[in-house]
């Protein structure tokens, strides 16, 4: 999939040097050739649509800094990925849709003012126009709406510690450059309490839901499950084809009679802090 350069807010020079993508547990960073991992203090970061996510700044930035740039004049290119839960991803439906890119974003806006917990004028919204069959006059598009707020304050931990937060994105909209087979899947991604389910169907975004749950048991996350399911067999006409794992067990597979498999990439193991890390170096290595 090539969704992560439509859904960022990039900037047009080369791919930033530093990637990091943030999580409840710590942060997942990339720079230099290497990637790596550094465990947050319990409590420093809870991810949420609507309220402050950094709740022990000083934790953070610490950890941010460790990585450096230290001594830098200018500040650093960076790509961050922020937790799922911090935004909301809606796929929208279009009878016809505007080919005027201000006509097209306040259309956007307005449709998904009725779907997000926070004001939309006071939020960020990226979106794009998903590919069609030829012919096709129904436009899908994607729309991505993080609360003001909420990204300032991750924004502004990353320009303390010296860098450009060039590129915002989240998780599983990175995470999802892994995936290349045509067919229906269903995505399931689980980092924390939050669990992330997208259905694909060719390449393109038929659902999105993030959720949290109150405790992370299989039957938890077959009570979210189940009814995407029965949402491809209803709406898509067809059975899906493969589930695709991120941070939860193939086991899960028993309880819905479908293939599973958990998601992979060339640059190391995607879990559920690095997934949108690993999907970003795929989605540039392009």
């Amino acid at each position: 999939m090539s969704l992560l350069n439509q859904l960022t807010r990039l900037i047009k020079d080369p791919p930033p040097s530093h990637l990091f993508e943030l999580s409840e547990a710590g942060l997942a960073f990339a720079q230099n050739g290497q990637t790596g991992f550094e465990a947050f203090e319990p409590g420093s970061l809870v991810p949420s649509p609507v309220e402050d996510n950094i709740l022990r700044a000083d934790a953070i930035l610490s950890t941010i800094h460790k990585l450096g740039p230290a001594g830098a004049k200018k500040r650093k290119p960076a790509a961050v990925i922020l937790p799922d839960y911090a935004a909301r991803v809606t796929v929208l439906d279009f009878d016809s849709f505007p080919t005027a890119p201000e006509e097209q974003a306040s259309l956007v806006r307005f449709r998904v003012k009725k779907t997000i917990p926070f004001d939309i004028d006071s939020a960020a919204v990226s979106y794009f126009v998903q590919p069609g069959p030829a012919g096709r006059k129904k436009v899908e598009v994607l729309a991505v709406t993080v609360a003001l707020e909420v990204i300032a304050r991750y924004e502004a931990l990353f320009r303390s510690a010296g860098y450009h937060p060039g590129v915002v994105t989240t998780s599983a909209i990175s995470a999802l450059n892994l995936y290349k087979q045509e067919g229906i899947a269903v995505f399931a991604k689980l980092s924390g309490r939050a669990l992330t389910v997208a259905v694909i169907q060719a390449g393109v975004i038929k659902l999105f839901r993030c959720v949290t749950i109150e405790e992370t048991t299989q039957g938890e996350i077959l009570a979210v499950l189940h009814p995407t399911f029965a949402y491809v067999e209803d709406e898509l006409k067809q059975p899906v084809g493969k589930l695709i794992l991120c941070g939860i067990s193939q086991e899960i597979a028993a309880g819905l009679k479908c293939e599973a498999e958990v998601l992979r990439s060339r640059f190391g193991a995607p879990g559920p802090h690095n997934a949108g890390l690993l999907g970003y170096l795929e989605q540039v290595a392009h």
